[in-house]
């Protein structure tokens, strides 16, 4: 028998998934096993024990009364069953990670919104997608976040144009680019939740990266 925590990992139904099987090896090396679910996949049919909102397509502005008339690709149906999932870990107090789109989205179901573009915010962060940690971010000392990835101040990847405009409720922001745009959520209840806006799982050779995993499984971590 497996005694390895299940963790539900969402994310493209595309075939080939660099994020997919980046975050399954992740979540290998921290003791845990992945079960993939997405459009194609389908559902997960065992009880997890964490739960990984994954990143990719934007959100559809539907969800979070944003500007309908974006000319942007969605995935509808993705949304819909992402936001069940997510539904069912707040009402199960299962721990989640939400992970670029995922920790938006994470935002909207607690009632937050987005930017939907905030490229013309950025002033002393560059705009340009890479998976190498190049961006800074300032964490609050005071923080979860802070104390797992044992540092106040940390670089991280970017491949996003959408963020986090105001919280959700019961988030709270625990980092900041240098442009002040929201870069990590997490609660301040009891519940283990934490959303980030770079991509950890194509990091997951930096520590500090890959604490975020192991917090997610061991259920030591606050």
């Amino acid at each position: 028998m497996d005694s390895r925590p299940l963790v539900g990992v969402t994310g493209s139904a595309r075939r080939w998934a660099p994020a997919w099987w980046c975050t399954k090896t992740a979540l290998f090396l921290a003791g845990a096993s992945a079960m993939r679910i997405s459009t194609r996949h389908g559902d997960a049919d065992k009880t997890l024990d964490a739960l990984i909102i994954g990143g990719g397509n934007d959100i559809s502005p539907e969800h979070y009364d944003g500007d309908l008339s974006s000319p942007v690709a969605y995935d509808p149906d993705r949304d819909l069953l992402e936001i069940r999932w997510i539904r069912h870990a707040l009402e199960f107090k299962i721990p989640m990670l939400g992970i670029c789109r995922g920790a938006q989205l994470i935002n909207v179901v607690l009632g937050g919104n987005l930017h939907q573009d905030i490229r013309n915010l950025r002033h002393l962060t560059y705009n340009r997608p890479g998976l190498m940690p190049t961006k800074q971010v300032k964490i609050e000392p005071a923080s979860l976040l802070a104390r797992i990835c044992g540092k106040q101040n940390i670089r991280v990847n970017s491949l996003h144009h959408q963020a986090i405009r105001e919280p959700g409720k019961e988030l709270k922001v625990v980092g900041r680019d240098l442009d002040g745009i929201i870069q990590a959520v997490e609660t301040g209840t009891g519940q283990k939740i934490i959303g980030v806006q770079w991509h950890p799982e194509y990091l997951f050779y930096v520590p500090a990266q890959f604490a975020l995993f192991r917090w997610l499984v061991q259920k030591e971590w606050g």
